[in-house]
């Protein structure tokens, strides 16, 4: 079994159209409006944007995230909670050994919290979640 699609509210399919093309860095898949539904291809998974569909909580990997929500929050995306480490990897079960998980969640065009995830080379720097 794998994941197929995730579906996210979205009032208005070309402000959101906006909003993730420069988010992802790459446009729409396809938009059928009616019945008003927008798809992007996320590495195989199908992220879809329907208006009247209820809000979810989806999380992006990002290469870095500290760097993103920087240039996010200089273009006037609205910043929910800062970068900051969540997690240490002292082995390979959810993630690269030796890394910090950082996360920073972020409000998309229509008002929906996006989290936004990067798993770094550990830098020393004290873990805000658990660690085990």
């Amino acid at each position: 079994m794998r994941l197929i699609q995730i579906a996210q509210r979205a009032q208005d399919l070309d402000r959101a159209a906006q909003f993730y093309s420069a988010l992802l860095g790459t446009a729409p898949q396809a938009v059928f409006d009616p019945p008003g539904l927008l798809f992007f291809n996320l590495g195989g998974v199908r992220l879809l944007l329907e208006r009247g569909a209820p809000s979810s909580l989806i999380y992006l990997g990002v290469p870095d995230v500290r760097v993103l929500v920087g240039e996010l929050e200089d273009s006037g995306v609205e910043v929910v909670e800062a970068p900051h480490v969540i997690f240490s990897h002292a082995d390979s079960r959810l993630g690269p050994e030796g890394t910090d998980e950082w996360m920073a969640f972020i409000r998309d065009s229509e008002g929906n919290t996006v989290g936004l995830v990067s798993q770094l080379p550990g830098g020393g720097l004290p873990a805000t979640g658990a660690t085990e």
